[in-house]
């Protein structure tokens, strides 16, 4: 394929998706990655879309969403695994909310086997995954119907958080930066969200890496509030996402990183009961040597190639020494 029919076809998708990672332009145009970052840097050159960490957006896309349609199809893999990790984060008998997204669509159909537990959620497409689990309870919150991420919004759905108490908020966001937390591009999502966040005692966001250094228009979660951060490995050319990581780290949130490319399950499978072999690596980003007199230590984060099933995940407490 020609530079310029690549190019074409790279602006083509990211006008129909809104926003597509540089692994999946990629696989589509069968060429490297470091190929398809140039092709994308030209692209943004003539004004024609902006780049962001691990992909590309349309330009303008400080503001804008993209629907489902369009982001279920984005990072697959990514958000596949980031959801076998977090489901390893609940237990049994546990109350918790979940917030709307893919992301964490795929992590309530592997919390359908967690039994005794009671879902609070505002996405009708997290229900819809939970439907038919015997021992799981789910809750929805009252509000209007926000038709692009299938979720309730609105003072309605604020109202009916009011005096929840449940021990773990699971949420999602359109970017995520060390300076200002999780955040999204529409206004009433953000609302509902912090609604979310003050139901519950601690905060897990869930963000592949091509959301980590977008910053977007309202903010959800400040940093300080998040407790934990699930993600995947970027890749190894990623800097910006490695220093965001580390920069999240050096705020006290502790992260778990989940190999995307070690092969997720797929959808509605919570993956195999058998432990996998796990690794201590050292967290992408920064490395900080240690001095005389107790400096600062590069902090590690797990690499899991498949979580295990039916126990709590253990994930690395990433603390400012």
């Amino acid at each position: 394929m020609f530079a310029a029919e690549r190019r074409q076809l790279i602006l083509e998708m990211v006008r129909a998706n809104g926003a597509v990672s540089l692994r999946e332009l990629a696989r589509v145009v069968q060429t490297s990655e470091v190929t398809v970052r140039r092709d994308v840097r030209a692209l943004e050159a003539e004004g024609l879309l902006d780049r962001r960490h691990g992909g590309a957006v349309l330009p303008g896309g400080f503001t804008r969403e993209s629907g489902f349609p369009q982001k279920s199809h984005l990072a697959t893999a990514e958000k596949t695994a980031i959801a076998d990790l977090a489901a390893g984060l609940v237990e049994e008998g546990e109350a918790i909310v979940v917030g709307a997204g893919t992301t964490t669509q795929e992590l309530a159909r592997r919390l359908a086997r967690v039994p005794g537990l009671t879902v609070v959620t505002n996405s009708l497409l997290v229900a819809q995954a939970l439907a038919h689990a015997n021992r799981v309870e789910v809750v929805m919150t009252g509000g209007t119907l926000r038709g692009s991420n299938y979720a309730l919004v609105g003072s309605g759905a604020e109202q009916s958080l009011q005096g929840l108490r449940v021990s773990k908020a699971f949420l999602s966001g359109s970017g995520l930066t060390a300076e200002r937390g999780l955040s999204t591009s529409n206004m009433l999502s953000a609302s509902v969200d912090r609604a979310l966040v003050q139901a519950a005692a601690e905060v897990v966001v869930l963000a592949d890496h091509t959301k980590l250094g977008t910053d977007t228009m309202f903010q959800t979660v400040p940093t300080d509030v998040i407790t934990r951060l699930v993600t995947d490995e970027p890749p190894a050319h990623d800097d910006r996402a490695a220093t965001e990581l580390q920069a999240l780290a050096d705020q006290g949130v502790q992260i778990a990183v989940a190999g995307a490319s070690a092969g997720g399950s797929s959808p509605g499978d919570p993956g195999p009961a058998g432990r996998q072999p796990r690794r201590e690596v050292p967290l992408p980003g920064p490395r900080r040597s240690q001095v005389p007199g107790g400096g600062p230590q590069l902090r590690s984060a797990t690499v899991l190639g498949e979580p295990p099933t039916g126990e709590r995940a253990r994930v690395a407490d990433l603390r400012r020494r």
